[in-house]
């Protein structure tokens, strides 16, 4: 069942996937206009319980009351900080946390991990380049990235049209079979992500 928890904008939602005697979790977000059944999160879901952490996909609050519009960044940072508080406090109390998600749930993380202490953060579809929007060349997203001072991975379509992020000191990126959507080889999603979680030094 999954458990509703209270934030600023309203409850959010987590539904939380254990495994036998994890000492790790993965908590994941969402993308801008879908849900925590997207094809790549269930993978990387299904891989993080297979490497024995406990995952927990949270869905934001805008999405419990039925909006498919997100939040302003500031407000889904807040109610993303205010999960992860609750999840450390009561289900997911003593572990260390990767954290992570689809799309726009990845920048969230991005942008929060040193408030919510995340070791290593999860990026599926990270979205480096908005939609172009007139004669103004779309501002790169690569600054939310770099700030991360954690081990982070990319999973990326080979074709997504928000670009392909770059390899960093302590940042891996994966190119996988299609777009965006990361539907066309969920299969190699899960394995990058599995073969990913085993090498953190918080999973030894």
């Amino acid at each position: 069942m999954p458990s509703e928890l209270d934030t600023p904008s309203g409850p959010a939602r987590a539904h939380l996937h254990r495994a036998d005697g994890a000492s790790v979790a993965l908590v994941l977000g969402h993308g801008a206009g879908g849900g925590v059944e997207a094809p790549d999160l269930v993978a990387a879901r299904d891989a993080a319980v297979g490497a024995g952490f406990s995952v927990a996909l949270v869905e934001q609050p805008y999405r419990v009351a039925g909006r498919r519009s997100p939040a302003p960044a500031k407000r889904l940072d807040e109610a993303w900080v205010a999960v992860i508080e609750q999840l450390r406090s009561d289900q997911l109390e003593g572990l260390p946390l990767v954290v992570g998600g689809r799309s726009l749930g990845a920048r969230v993380a991005c942008r929060t991990v040193q408030e919510t202490g995340g070791q290593a953060v999860l990026c599926l579809a990270f979205p480096l380049l908005p939609p172009r929007r007139g004669d103004k060349p779309p501002q790169s997203r690569l600054p939310e990235l770099e700030a991360v001072e954690v081990p982070v991975l990319v999973v990326q379509g080979e074709s997504d049209r928000f670009g392909m992020p770059p390899e960093g000191p302590d940042r891996k990126v994966v190119k996988v079979a299609g777009d965006h959507g990361l539907k066309a080889d969920t299969g190699a999603v899960g394995e990058a992500v599995a073969a990913w979680l085993s090498v953190l030094p918080i999973a030894r």
